[in-house]
């Protein structure tokens, strides 16, 4: 009965994948007939193709000449074709999971250490209290373009929105986490001679991380966001440059290979944010079996 129902979830997976591309790839020639039925947002002149956008994705990824030829391998033409093109469909996806990388730690490791002090520390939140919340207030996109002017087009501005964008997001969850721990276990480590450095590396972390890694999936997701709307405003290479160019060659395959890439690069993302979360909470598992 378990076995079956994964296959049973598979099947289900692929049925309406299968649908969905056949719906994007041929809906539209039945526009004409059935106007009600098929919405205008399937006009290939907005979201193209599945055939077309993987053509493109050929294109773009140094598989296939603007011509049509496949770049071989052996005979260099593929090298020659990565070395001539700055911002390929690989390059740009280096530099965006760069940049993404770069921006999640920070705000990651300056969100917890700020959420666990101020979390630990009453008089400092109610000091700060004001100050976060008008700053928290701000929506984090709208700093985005002054940034840039600050940064500059490089991948420092990528790294600094991304961020911007995730480090209250960790702050928050950590805040109520150090908050929300039972003062039981502080006094009784207390009443065992524990110094405050040893309270917070054996009973606070352990009980925030729950609440940390509660925020890490959707961290990686605006960390993601931050770097894309930062090279939307202005960027030397990255995946959101490849989306602008696109745009103003009017390409919507090259537009959505570049969504699809950085879909599919989320999904990853988070998975890797969910096996990382599983191993390092293992003992909570334990616990709730216990």
């Amino acid at each position: 009965m378990r076995m079956r129902r994964p296959v049973s979830t598979l099947a289900w997976q692929v049925l309406i994948c299968v649908a969905v591309l056949s719906i994007w790839q041929w809906g539209y020639g039945l526009h004409g007939s059935f106007p009600w039925l098929v919405p205008d947002l399937l006009d290939p002149y907005f979201v193209s193709k599945p055939s077309e956008i993987f053509g493109q994705f050929l294109i773009l990824g140094c598989f296939k000449s603007k011509l049509g030829a496949f770049n071989g391998w052996f005979n260099g033409d593929f090298a020659r074709c990565m070395a001539r093109t700055e911002n390929n469909l690989w390059i740009a996806t280096a530099v965006t999971l760069k940049n993404t990388f770069f921006g999640f730690l920070a705000g990651v490791s300056s969100g917890f250490a700020a959420g666990l002090v101020l979390g630990r520390s009453d008089r400092l939140s109610a000091i700060f209290q004001p100050f976060i919340t008008a700053v928290n207030s701000i929506p984090r996109i709208a700093l985005a373009p002054i940034i840039v002017l600050a940064f500059g087009i490089g991948d420092m501005s990528k790294v600094v929105t991304s961020w911007i964008v995730v480090v209250f997001l960790v702050f928050f969850n950590t805040f109520e986490g150090a908050r929300s721990i039972d003062e039981g276990f502080v006094n009784v480590a207390r009443l065992l001679g524990a110094s405050e450095w040893q309270i917070t590396r054996t009973v606070v972390i352990p009980s925030t991380m729950a609440w940390v890694f509660a925020s890490l999936s959707p961290a990686i997701s605006f960390a993601l966001i931050g770097v894309i709307v930062g090279e939307f405003i202005g960027a030397e290479r990255g995946i959101g440059r490849l989306i602008i160019e696109s745009e103003a060659r009017a390409e919507a395959s090259g537009m959505m290979v570049a969504v699809i890439v950085l879909m599919l690069v989320g999904v990853a993302l988070s998975a890797l944010i969910w096996r990382l979360q599983a191993y390092l909470l293992r003992w909570q598992q334990h616990n709730m079996v216990e």
